[in-house]
């Protein structure tokens, strides 16, 4: 079926819809995500799909705008006392959790004590506490060891895992291991009994939730005003199925078009492109530190001169050039943590032929190099397509393994020989937000041998030691010094490989307002 005449039946279809149906589009929001939502726990992974799910059916203590400043969300204010290390937080009246019950200070120190076992950033505050406690119903006291001052930054950051309350009944639960209740404390209620995986989820605005006052919604912080009574995610197998819906009017909002459809979405009036992140999504390729051939540090450097920022970029953006920017290292090019140390192994004209002469004399002996790829995640299939093919050139036995995004997820956490189900290497990405400092950066931590690590399981001591020290640098210039010597050790134990970063716009309906800038968020968005 051509195109034009899908266009054409599809909308011939929508005007014909009955009263009520047409009734019902305007409470409910229909929403193409990005990837299939496979996990609900919010704690459980660094998966972004799950992070904008969190925000809608969990609220946190506090919030974090555009400009990096922090506000009260659930809190209703803190001290800080004894030069730095007692704090406490007050949550404000009128808080409820899903099932009815109240939301208590107990509920809040579960739940932050089991995200802090997944959390980078969260590891970091739990190992600068002596004591967190809830002395009564709305008072939470932080006992630390030191100072910390980003700590209500980490407990309202936007990058995933996010630090979501929850009953302390369910953040009982061992934090290695999913959730299956989602009762949480957000705008939104999960409808349990509509979830069709791999197709649908559906939320509800929950009655009960009061938002907090005062602030313009950014990020996530300011005050969560909810305007549609649902908001319906369905998952669409393909970009053009997507991009025909979209103009159709069968949906209102598509979160991330893939760059070679943005020309023709431009080109309908009823439809709006925003870029909602400015910072955009860093593009890199993890390999097994576990597994040979990548647990040969020659062999991981000497990938870093074969790789070229600009084929990733350019491949994902066509000729929407102004969307690609290359110069990553261990950060964003152009982030506050980013320099030019140690980056000489990524500039220059790209020589495979001398690259596979210095793979061979790292020690590679034809190991098989298992790509895992998610197919329906169109960037890091195209990432992926890329490094495949120069992995090749330079020497390599590639095994291109397409799979799915949720199988992609399941199969990364095996830490065992591709012979038994492992993996040598995947594309992933991460919004410059995420990683544009050591505090939440996954790949930069060297502590492979923790349950905690990150797949990939890289294990370095001096990275350990050097970001604790950026926590402890006392301005941002010995923070940024100290970020010059975590890049030095990055292309030296090569954690992963930097593969340029792509900024992507979002597009929904021209009748939609109050997108909130940041990601895909539910509150504030409106229909005219």
């Amino acid at each position: 079926m051509k195109r034009r005449q899908f266009v054409t039946t599809a909308t011939i279809g929508t005007l014909c819809l009955p009263a009520s149906v047409r009734a019902q589009k305007q409470t409910t929001l229909n929403f193409i995500p990005q990837i299939d939502l496979t996990f609900l726990d919010p704690h459980f992974t660094p998966a972004n799909v799950t992070r904008n799910h969190g925000f809608m059916v969990y609220d946190t203590l506090f919030g974090v705008d555009a400009n990096g400043q922090v506000s009260p969300q659930m809190a209703e204010g803190h001290v800080v006392e004894e030069g730095g290390r007692l704090w406490r937080i007050t949550l404000r009246d009128g808080l409820f959790f899903h099932d009815g019950s109240k939301v208590l200070a107990r509920d809040c120190v579960a739940s932050i004590k089991r995200w802090a076992k997944r959390d980078a950033f969260g590891e970091m505050l739990s190992a600068a506490t002596d004591e967190i406690a809830a002395p009564d119903d709305r008072t939470i006291v932080f006992r630390l060891k030191k100072p910390f001052p980003l700590l209500a930054f980490a407990l309202g950051k936007s990058a995933s895992p996010m630090c979501g309350i929850m009953p302390e009944r369910l953040a009982a639960t061992d934090a290695f291991k999913q959730v299956t209740d989602i009762t949480g404390s957000g705008p939104f209620r999960f409808k349990a009994d509509e979830r069709v995986q791999g197709a649908r989820n559906v939320y509800e605005k929950f009655a009960r939730y009061v938002p907090r006052s005062g602030g313009v919604p950014t990020w996530t912080a300011g005050p969560k005003l909810v305007h549609f009574d649902r908001v319906v995610w369905t998952t669409v197998p393909d970009n053009s199925t997507k991009a025909n819906a979209m103009l159709a009017g069968e949906h209102d909002w598509w979160e991330n078009p893939s760059h070679d459809l943005l020309g023709l979405l431009r080109k309908n009036n009823r439809l709006r492109l925003q870029v909602l992140d400015p910072t955009g999504s860093m593009q890199m390729m993890r390999p097994n530190h576990l597994q040979a051939p990548f647990s040969k540090p020659g062999v991981r450097r000497a990938l870093l001169h074969a790789f070229d920022q600009k084929s990733f970029v350019d491949a994902i953006v066509g000729d929407e050039t102004e969307y690609a920017r290359i110069g990553d290292g261990a950060f964003p090019a152009g982030g506050p943590m980013a320099s030019n140390a140690g980056l000489e192994p990524l500039s220059g004209t790209r020589d495979l032929a001398k690259v596979r002469e210095m793979v061979k004399a790292a020690g590679y002996a034809g190991e098989k190099v298992v790509l895992i790829v998610p197919t329906d995640y169109i960037t890091m299939k195209t990432t992926a397509d890329i490094a495949a093919d120069t992995m090749r050139r330079v020497g390599m036995d590639v095994d291109y393994v397409a799979t799915d995004w949720g199988q992609m997820l399941t199969r990364r956490n095996n830490r065992g020989p591709v012979e038994q189900g492992g993996w040598s290497c995947f594309t992933t990405s991460w919004t410059g937000n995420d990683v544009a400092t050591p505090a939440g950066h996954p790949a930069l931590r060297g502590n492979g041998d923790q349950p905690s690590a990150w797949p990939g399981w890289y294990t370095g001591a001096e990275m350990e030691r050097l970001r604790l020290a950026w926590f402890e640098a006392p301005d941002v210039a010995a923070q940024q010094k100290v970020c010059a010597e975590i890049q030095v050790v990055a292309m030296r134990d090569v954690p992963f490989w930097p593969l340029g970063t792509v900024v992507g716009p979002t597009v929904y309906r021209s009748d939609i307002s109050g997108v909130v800038e940041g990601f895909a968020a539910f509150w504030g968005v409106a229909r005219a």
